[in-house]
């Protein structure tokens, strides 16, 4: 496997799932099979994996990385919003641990015809599953400023969403936006990068992440996936959930903590009506990031959070 795809806190992951002889483990977001193969590896000689994408070619890219382990490796192209029926259906059902390692894959950002790099001489597509929803360039000829310049705050955090998106909108309509390429030359005309960011980040770096994010609807279907892992899993097993934008961080914190608590009522009553009752135990309160050493090896690394919990058993009756 190349250098540019590394898998990210790999050693961490491994420590935290403990993957062993005879395991089953879904890897969500399989991508180029980076993390698969080392969790198949510890698991061997028996140990089974199911390895979900939306990404057709992911799927495919997987297929090839993982194919010495045989059946070993179960893979499907899936959103993992539809986990538990798909474990279900593999005969996944209880998961010994579960993974998912949100975001963009090194290998999509490295194939030009999908629009997902500054530099790519192609329509941004930026679709994961491509036979599904509108491209980004679809979404860029039906949205308003006023609506564009909402993705951009809201998914990307981008502090001159508004003037950005007024840029994107007028060029496109004089035909100057086409390509990926075309498109970061516009955001970086219209707010180039200062400050901390010159020299850091390319300037389209926030609007490609909003408009990808948009696009595959990630925060919409992050919290579907959460629930179904932790329906999956057995209790006592793990999952571990790899986020690089703080709006997925967000969600995963918010999900942990919700099924960490047994009342769930705000404010909290003085005698509990909700029923709910704790399901997960987080295991690092304010989660793992890398070293020094793993992002100077792995710039994907830079910006992402590991954060882990296990499944509690049921409380007695």
């Amino acid at each position: 496997m190349g250098e540019g795809h590394l898998p990210v806190l790999v050693d961490e992951v491994l420590a935290s799932l403990d993957p062993r002889t005879g395991s089953s483990i879904a890897d969500c977001t399989v991508g180029g099979g980076g993390h698969a193969e080392r969790l198949l590896e510890a698991s061997s000689p028996d140990g089974r994996l199911l390895g979900l994408d939306a990404d057709r070619a992911a799927i495919t890219e997987a297929q090839r990385v993982l194919a010495r382990y045989g059946a070993r490796a179960v893979l499907r192209q899936a959103n993992f919003a539809s986990l538990y029926d798909v474990a279900r259906e593999e005969g996944f059902i209880p998961l010994d641990g579960v993974l998912f390692d949100l975001g963009l894959s090194s290998y999509q950002l490295a194939d030009p015809a999908r629009g997902f790099s500054f530099a790519a001489d192609a329509p941004p597509d930026m679709r994961f599953d491509e036979e599904a929803g509108l491209s980004a360039l679809e979404l860029i000829d039906r949205s308003t400023d006023r609506e564009l310049a909402g993705i951009l705050a809201t998914f990307g955090e981008e502090r001159r969403a508004g003037r950005i998106a007024k840029a994107i909108l007028a060029a496109r309509a004089q035909g100057r936006l086409m390509t990926a390429a075309d498109l970061a030359a516009v955001v970086a005309a219209a707010s180039p990068a200062r400050g901390a960011d010159a020299g850091r980040i390319h300037p389209a770096t926030r609007t490609f992440q909003a408009l990808r994010i948009a696009v595959n609807r990630e925060l919409e279907v992050l919290g579907a996936g959460l629930a179904g892992g932790l329906a999956a899993l057995r209790p006592g097993a793990r999952m571990a959930v790899i986020s690089y934008h703080s709006g997925e961080d967000r969600i995963v914190k918010r999900f942990m903590a919700r099924e960490s608590r047994d009342c769930v009522e705000q404010p909290l009553p003085p005698v509990c009506t909700c029923g709910h009752r704790a399901q997960l135990r987080v295991i690092v309160r304010r989660g793992i990031t890398p070293s020094a050493d793993e992002i100077r090896r792995n710039r994907r690394a830079r910006s992402a959070r590991l954060r882990i919990a296990e499944k509690l058993a049921p409380a007695s009756t």
